[in-house]
């Protein structure tokens, strides 16, 4: 006889994995400079360590995406709790480089294996509008988890605290969702024929799949481009960098914990379109304004970029079902993969700017502020990009309803 699934737990414990995931990016980025101290690192060797996480992440990710359904969620989250285990436990004994290079790869790894089990189990536990509801949930705590782990490593540094105790700290949100997940049932997948590898990349070859994989593509980078490069910019505005960081970051919480309103209001595809617009408007306004004006760009981007990552991986298990858990991984590990790819080229830009502005007889903070505007303008491009392909998305699914899921037995 089956058991009813306890929601709130795997809900919970889903969410814990998911500040997990952001606490070793919010903390691990706030003892770097002690880590470069004690074992003598260069901002290179500091550079590659922070590659690692994200090395691990679309590599675990999409291999969870391939084994989701003969592997099973559960499985994948054991997996998750022993490489972080491992992962953190490792960075705090490193004693050096290559300890924290490799330690780093197994956090990584761990991260993207609570994406690889979770979205496809959040997405079997709720249909429709709630299904976006919760995923937007789920997804609010890495940034959620980011502005809690940057104050907890901002106190513990202040008051002198070791980088071994903040990495300690880390490990609290993994036991609590290893105790959560512990003895649970977990959801069976709800549409026929989705744990059938050959039926998921017919289905990823359809040109809804398609599109979204593009537009994938163009959200994380309009997320994530200007989150890693605004604070550099913004030194030299007048305005506080981590206030900006902190304020996009809370913004995108609140924003996603009240997601369920908000789409069933204008539908997964007038969310997209919404978010492009508003994400183009807020790059455009990062890219001209100095002092308190910040501020303002930075409340208009939080609300364009905050639903895009989570419905962009709703619209895939509701739009293309049959893509199944493989699915949700490919559009996620893009949209890693496309921020890592679009690093260097921002770089680039930046570098050619500065020398443009250089010989224009620019020099100093009146330099880098110019060089990085110059930079923004161009990242405009991103989601204005998506402002036309979401028109044509909106219009092309109007009459397309997605797809309704029931309610599901459990599996162990």
């Amino acid at each position: 006889m089956n058991e009813n699934i306890n929601k709130g737990a795997l809900f919970n414990g889903s969410c814990f994995a998911l500040i997990t995931t952001a606490f070793t990016f919010s903390i691990r980025a706030g003892i770097l400079p002690q880590l470069g101290n004690e074992f003598g690192l260069t901002a290179e060797q500091l550079g590659f360590i922070n590659s690692m996480w994200f090395l691990g992440f679309p590599i675990s990710m999409i291999i969870g995406g391939l084994v989701y359904h003969s592997f099973g969620a559960k499985n994948i989250m054991r997996v998750a709790f022993i490489a972080h285990t491992i992962g953190i436990i490792m960075t705090i004994y490193a004693g050096g480089y290559t300890g924290l290079l490799i330690s780093t790869l197994f956090i990584g790894f761990g991260n993207g294996c609570t994406e690889a089990a979770c979205n496809p189990m959040i997405a079997d536990m709720y249909s429709g509008v709630k299904m976006d509801k919760m995923l937007n949930r789920f997804h609010m705590w890495f940034p959620g988890g980011i502005v809690v782990g940057s104050l907890i490593s901002k106190f513990m540094t202040d008051f002198d605290m070791s980088w071994q105790a903040q990495m300690w700290v880390t490990m609290i949100p993994t036991i609590i969702y290893a105790i959560l997940f512990y003895g649970k049932a977990f959801p069976k997948p709800h549409v026929e024929g989705v744990t059938s590898l050959s039926k998921n990349l017919r289905a990823m070859l359809t040109p809804t799949f398609i599109f979204l994989f593009v537009c994938m593509s163009l959200t994380a980078i309009s997320e994530f481009g200007p989150q890693q490069w605004v604070g550099l910019i913004m030194a030299n505005s007048g305005a506080s960098p981590m206030l900006i960081l902190a304020l996009v970051t809370g913004l995108m919480a609140v924003g996603r914990f009240f997601a369920g309103p908000v789409v069933k209001a204008l539908g997964q595809t007038g969310v997209l379109l919404g978010g492009a617009i508003f994400a183009t408007i807020g790059i455009y306004l990062f890219s001209t304004v100095t002092g308190p004006m910040a501020y303002v760009a930075a409340v208009i981007f939080a609300i364009g970029v905050c639903y895009f990552w989570p419905t962009m991986v709703g619209a895939a298990a509701q739009r293309v079902p049959l893509s199944g858990a493989l699915g949700m991984s490919i559009i996620g590990g893009v949209g890693m993969f496309s921020t890592a790819i679009w690093q260097p080229v921002i770089g680039g830009w930046i570098d050619s700017a500065t020398a443009e502005k250089a010989a224009a007889g620019l020099s100093g903070s009146t330099l880098e502020l110019a060089a990085g505007q110059d930079t923004l303008a161009k990242m405009v491009t991103f989601p204005a990009i998506l402002i036309v392909l979401f028109i044509i998305f909106f219009f092309w699914q109007k009459n397309v309803k997605p797809a309704e899921t029931p309610e599901v037995a459990p599996v162990h």
